[in-house]
């Protein structure tokens, strides 16, 4: 007895004398310090980032990169990338507007845009895995690919004539609160159960953190890798319909260097590029620092070129960190 309550008494000495190493506390909870320190440092910098109508701004603009960041956490998580987020936006949104404006049919206009971005999803995933072909090899053509026949398609003339029912997608409220928020959340919502609490989830960080072991314990990997290309080209077509109903037109050249804007978020959020980590809750919160940065930058009427600069330099901040913390601990799911 006595020996037993000794070894309790050094165990509980270690513990209240054991103090967490910063990539421990950078693991748990840096993302979200990371955030909150934002809107402080925003709040002190200006007087107009509080008010209601540029937070309710914030989250407008945060919902299309929000949508795309949902999507390729999948495809990070498994080791992949994809930098053809923009293009296929474009092309998913502008098919739908021009559906819109020929039929004035919302569902079938909607259809149509989904119907993109699951067919590009497909093309990705099967080559990739057909012909073994890098994920960002792939992609940068299907980037290109995506843009050349957006172009072509329209001309490189926008799409008008869209009708009050296709603005009420991006533009719409219920109550206080927009309802493409709402399509974010239950985009949100569905995305984390099916990567937590579905079989297609355990095999997603299985493929990511070991592909070899993966596929000796019996899982098809490249039909994960197929599946969650599909369900990215969903997601981007989605986030394509809400930006060109936001702006009620279907614009060709939209969905410039979103493909970077997401990643970021998915990186600041804390998913590792080298697979097999990463939470959907770290990459909202991920995408909502991205959204206060822009925000804040603007507000401050910071150029444009040095945004860039200082989006790069998050960018390349965060994959360090993750470097550094990644041994440190064991691969984060959420």
């Amino acid at each position: 007895m006595n020996r037993t309550l000794d070894t309790f008494a050094e165990w509980s000495g270690s513990f209240r004398t054991r103090h967490p190493s910063f990539s421990e506390i950078y693991r748990r909870y840096g993302t979200v310090l990371i955030f909150f320190g934002l809107c402080v440092l925003a709040s002190v910098l200006s007087e107009t980032f509080l008010t209601v109508g540029n937070l309710t701004n914030v989250l407008r603009q945060v919902v299309v990169i929000s949508l795309l960041a949902c999507g390729v956490t999948f495809i990070i998580i498994l080791g992949h990338i994809d930098v053809s987020l923009g293009s296929v936006l474009a092309l998913a949104g502008t098919v739908c507007a021009s559906v819109m404006a020929e039929t004035g049919h919302l569902g079938l206009a909607v259809a149509s845009g989904l119907g993109v971005g699951l067919l590009t999803g497909a093309i990705n995933g099967w080559v990739i895995t057909h012909f073994r072909i890098p994920s960002f090899i792939l992609t940068l053509a299907m980037m290109t690919v995506a843009r050349g026949i957006v172009l072509l398609y329209t001309g490189g003339l926008p799409v008008s004539g869209l009708g009050d029912d296709f603005r009420i997608i991006g533009q719409g409220d219920i109550g206080p609160v927009p309802i493409s928020v709402l399509i974010l959340a239950v985009v949100a919502v569905l995305a984390w159960v099916l990567l937590n609490r579905t079989r297609f989830g355990r095999h997603v960080y299985a493929t990511g953190g070991n592909p070899r072991a993966a596929v000796a314990s019996g899982i098809d990997t490249d039909r994960i890798v197929r599946r969650a290309f599909v369900l990215n080209g969903v997601l981007v077509s989605i986030a394509g319909i809400v930006l060109m109903s936001r702006i009620n037109s279907g614009q060709p050249a939209a969905g410039v260097a979103y493909e970077f804007d997401a990643i970021t978020a998915v990186v600041v959020g804390g998913t590792s590029l080298m697979g097999g980590s990463g939470t959907l809750t770290g990459t909202l919160i991920g995408s909502l620092i991205i959204g206060v940065i822009n925000n804040l930058l603007n507000l401050m009427n910071v150029s444009s070129y040095w945004q860039q600069v200082v989006k790069g330099l998050i960018i390349a901040v965060a994959v360090i960190l993750d470097v550094k913390t990644k041994s440190a601990g064991s691969p984060r799911r959420g």
